[in-house]
């Protein structure tokens, strides 16, 4: 079912999502839906990124798209990976949503990794958004972005393997 259209009511016990909300257009109409959806005595849980300088695995390979695509930066309110992130913005979006007794914890969640390379094939695979981002740039040039990502995070690298810098928001609501 489209998040931003539920059509159900009071039929669960628990919304989760992991990494979800960030990309909801209308997060206001999504989270009005899932509370909805929930029971009285219902619960939500939910994983977000932090800012950009706290997850730096991420916003490193977006800001370098970004320049090189000549993409502006995001507009206020847009969905995408740090819209929720800043102090107290999920907070207020749940409270907003009708949304009780929420908790919020920040969480350093390193990304572990045994190189920069594995780090940037990872990207590759599972950020789609970024090959959105690069659309526009003819194959040379998108090339030439993945290997300055790559350059970049390898000062994320050790002797132990690669270690990208990533902060979590972890909230829980009820109902």
């Amino acid at each position: 079912m489209d998040g931003e259209n539920i059509d159900i009511d009071r039929e669960f016990d628990a919304v989760i999502s992991r990494v979800g909300f960030i990309y909801f257009p209308d997060q206001q109409k999504a989270l009005k839906g899932m509370k909805r959806a929930l029971k009285a005595s219902g619960r939500l849980g939910a994983i977000v990124y932090s800012t950009a300088d706290k997850n730096q695995f991420f916003s490193i390979p977006v800001s370098i798209i970004r320049r090189r695509a000549n993409l502006p930066p995001p507009a206020p309110g847009q969905p995408g990976p740090f819209s929720l992130g800043g102090d107290g913005v999920l907070r207020s979006a749940l409270s907003q949503a009708g949304f009780h007794q929420i908790k919020e914890e920040r969480v350093v969640a390193p990304l572990k990794m045994p190189s920069a390379s594995k780090c940037l094939r990872f990207e590759k695979v599972s950020f789609g958004a970024l090959h959105t981002m690069l659309a526009g740039l003819d194959e040379a040039s998108k090339e030439a972005a993945w290997e300055e990502i790559e350059n970049e995070l390898r000062k994320f690298e050790s002797p132990a393997g690669f270690e990208g810098p990533c902060e979590l928001l972890v909230v829980s609501a009820s109902a």
